[in-house]
């Protein structure tokens, strides 16, 4: 489970990289991609491995006019599911 304290980056072997012709963000991995929907392209983004998760969420509230809890519910879920499948590390 990732908390806002977290400084994330990809994991060895992992990138996120823009799909111009299909105009979405994907997760390139040895042998394998995962599409990122809007949201997700959004946050990942903003994951460099030096920004805290916190950081990233007052990014995105601040961006989005959003309610920070809403946020931080959603960004908290979504990395700690790609920490789960260590596509994101500490």
């Amino acid at each position: 489970m990732s908390a806002e304290g977290d400084i994330l980056r990809f994991a060895r072997g992992y990138r996120l990289q823009h799909d111009c012709v299909r105009t979405q963000w994907v997760i390139q991995a040895p042998e394998k991609a995962f599409v990122a929907d809007p949201i997700a392209g959004e946050v990942l983004q903003l994951v460099d491995g030096q920004r805290s998760v916190g950081t990233i969420i007052d990014l995105l509230a601040e961006k989005f006019t959003a309610p920070r809890g809403v946020i931080a519910g959603d960004v908290l879920a979504l990395v700690s599911d790609l920490t789960d499948r260590r596509v994101l590390v500490p």
